[in-house]
């Protein structure tokens, strides 16, 4: 018999497949296939020619030999994989509208994953805080993308910390064919030598593996708002401190660091040919990620 627990887990996880297949309508579809193209082709046969065959594709050394024209038939390797590699530190717990970071991240997760499996490609996850929390090999079939999603809702994470250089330095080794890695994070980093080294990592991936990062962040993160004097719990070290979010020069300091760290690491991404999507915990993330997919298409 079922515990509550897991009849809660299951009826969790179907309301976002159920959600997830509203979403997946022919356009995001369509684009996911016209974007992600097979790795290359595949020999599948040698047959004689028939008239309307294309004459490029006539086997010459076999023809020579048969006294008659052959060909070579080739498919394309459609078959893909994809690696979802998703943050669970603390910092994506934070949430003050609608949906939690995590819980956004888990919903754009859901959206790919089906999508891919509905394009008969395999998937993956790497779950990581500041060390790799957990990997599940790429594989087909619904039924592996409900244990997927089910890893992403309910994960408890061992470390509250983020190392994002570290996770993709053990991402670079695991896989010999060359993937679709989506990086789904709020890339908190907190200043320009972290920038730099997060940069450098990134590249290095995207030679290797077609990456695309998808950020996401809160409003409130973007600009405080002036209520006075606030204690504040860092999410992910546990520091305690008190700030008076009133004062004119914390919030003109609040607003332009984070508007500037954040311009630096979009434009050095943007400088090395790595797609950067952003979004917020309060738009329609479907539509945003089905104008990216496009815009990643026509930038390929």
């Amino acid at each position: 018999m079922q515990s509550e627990v897991t009849r809660n887990v299951l009826r969790r996880v179907r309301q976002l497949e159920i959600r997830t297949n509203r979403l997946l309508d022919e356009h995001l579809m369509g684009a996911y296939r016209s974007i992600f193209k097979g790795q290359g082709i595949d020999f599948e046969e040698v047959r004689e020619y028939m008239p309307g065959d294309d004459i490029r594709s006539i086997d010459w050394n076999i023809t020579a030999k048969m006294d008659r024209p052959f060909i070579k038939k080739f498919r394309e390797d459609r078959e893909l994989t994809v690696v979802l590699v998703v943050d669970v530190s603390a910092s994506l717990d934070f949430g003050s509208i609608f949906l939690s970071k995590r819980e956004v991240l888990t919903e754009l997760s859901s959206l790919l994953a089906f999508s891919a499996t509905r394009n008969s490609d395999k998937v993956g996850l790497l779950l990581f805080s500041d060390r790799v929390e957990k990997f599940v090999p790429p594989a087909k079939g619904r039924k592996h993308i409900l244990r997927i999603i089910r890893d992403i809702l309910f994960h408890e994470p061992q470390s509250k910390n983020t190392d994002l250089i570290r996770t993709i330095s053990a991402l670079s080794g695991m896989f010999k064919k060359r993937a679709i890695v989506f990086l789904l994070s709020d890339f908190l980093q907190p200043d320009l030598q972290k920038i730099n080294q997060l940069t450098h990592a990134l590249e290095v991936l995207n030679r290797r593996h077609d990456l695309v990062c998808l950020k996401v962040e809160d409003a409130r993160e973007r600009e405080l708002l002036g209520v006075g004097p606030v204690v504040f719990e860092d999410a992910e070290t546990g520091e305690i401190f008190e700030i008076n979010t009133s004062a004119k020069q914390f919030q003109k300091k609040y607003k332009n660091e984070r508007g500037y760290y954040g311009k630096i690491f979009s434009d050095r991404l943007k400088k090395v040919g790595i797609d950067l999507l952003e979004m917020s915990t309060g738009e329609n993330y479907f539509q945003a990620l089905d104008h990216f997919l496009k815009g990643h298409a026509a930038r390929k």
